[in-house]
């Protein structure tokens, strides 16, 4: 009944957001209507601030228009190189460009889009040919696409590596670490030609025994038949996935905002005042952040559930105990794949030595295949995405790429 009532609420609140994106368009004429402030200028930045607090259900657009690529400006074409009922494999084209090695970004199922990756994917745009695991939202993927878990993650991230063919490279930011890491210890293990000739992880619960963060601990404090009563609900019949079981994206973002409501707050209150002031630059800043965050999407049931007790309450890959359709993961059959693994130093998501325990699992690997690196004073999100993404984290990956190709 959980997804029902949401479902409720949001169609009762349709008719109010409409008329909202209407009232609040008026605010950015330039100039200002005549009369306009005497109708209600705080009116109308209330609607904005209305309309700028729903939650989607649908992918943001990439905004990724071009790139430079050695001091050119070189445009950037979306294709779709391969698609299954679950993803998409995007493939972010430049035109003009030729010979760069092709990297596959693997971006998280955890409740928000590929997108979330923006700037991951910018970056990287420089220098590599980039695909991109565009995952749908499961909500709307009927049911008679069959089931969804970990094993089916996998199977996805080594279907798409095989699409890049051999020579290509593998990221993998976050939650996919571990089903990244899986899919090229069974690459390697069958020895297909389209191994990737290095792996990235970026920021990933390898081994969650590590450090426990909160993140953790939360997983640990019930067992998996608390989370699967608590927190699965079913897909409305209104949707294509109507009847799906699965994990709602807008319970994990209302998790995500009351751990820090007061932040929140302050953000909507400031982006009001500064529509309020005509200050439109900064108030679009914060309206792009609130327009990707909001925008969620639905887990499939299996794999959140897979996913909670194998990586966060079993510790399944670092024990030995993980398996694709019943056949056992060995990250030792990794022996040709370069590997690097990055943390940062204030991440409280996955605390540091969680993804550094892929290199003690990757034990047929020689020292020069290795390469670990923490990122000073960034939490989990720095990472990957900003000035220290772009500046000191990122020049690492592209040089281990340049010289495993």
């Amino acid at each position: 009944m959980m997804y029902q009532a949401y479902q409720a609420q949001s169609d009762l609140l349709r008719p109010l957001r409409d008329l909202a994106k209407v009232h609040g368009a008026m605010l950015g004429t330039q100039p200002p209507q005549p009369g306009l402030a005497s109708i209600g200028r705080p009116g109308m930045a209330a609607s904005k601030v209305f309309e700028l607090s729903e939650v989607t259900h649908r992918r943001p657009p990439w905004r990724i228009a071009s790139v430079m690529v050695e001091g050119e400006e070189q445009p950037v074409v979306e294709q779709i190189a391969l698609r299954t009922p679950f993803a998409e494999l995007l493939r972010l084209h430049k035109p003009g460009v030729t010979g760069q090695p092709k990297l596959l970004v693997v971006a998280p199922m955890s409740g928000h889009f590929a997108t979330l990756l923006r700037d991951t994917v910018r970056t990287a745009l420089q220098d590599h040919d980039v695909y991109v695991t565009d995952w749908l939202n499961v909500r709307d993927v009927p049911l008679s696409a069959g089931r969804f878990g970990l094993d089916e993650y996998i199977e996805h991230v080594m279907q798409f590596a095989a699409e890049l063919g051999p020579g290509g490279h593998m990221l993998a930011v976050c939650q996919p670490t571990v089903a990244a890491l899986a899919a090229v210890a069974l690459m390697s293990e069958d020895k297909h030609e389209a191994t990737p000739a290095s792996l990235t992880l970026m920021a990933g619960p390898i081994d969650c025994r590590i450090s426990p963060t909160g993140v953790n601990k939360l997983a640990m404090s019930r067992p998996i038949e608390w989370f699967e009563k608590n927190l699965i609900s079913v897909v409305p019949w209104q949707h294509a996935g109507g009847g799906r079981r699965v994990y709602p994206g807008f319970v994990q973002l209302s998790a995500f905002i009351g751990m820090n409501r007061e932040r929140h707050e302050n953000a909507f209150k400031d982006y009001y005042k500064r529509l309020l002031e005509g200050d439109f630059d900064r108030a679009e800043v914060t309206r792009i952040f609130y327009e990707e965050y909001l925008a969620v999407a639905d887990l499939a049931a299996d794999f959140y559930l897979e996913t909670v007790a194998k990586v966060f309450q079993e510790f399944a890959l670092p024990q030995g105990l993980l398996t694709f359709r019943g056949r056992k993961v060995e990250p030792a059959a990794i022996r040709k794949t370069a590997l690097v693994t990055i943390e940062g130093e204030r991440d409280d998501i996955c605390a540091i030595g969680q993804t550094l325990a892929a290199q003690d699992l990757a034990t047929s690997l020689r020292p020069y295949l290795r390469t670990h690196y923490v990122q000073a004073n960034v939490g989990h999100y720095g990472v990957f995405s900003g000035r220290r993404w772009q500046k000191q984290v990122y020049p690492i990956v592209r040089n281990v790429i340049g010289i495993s190709g």
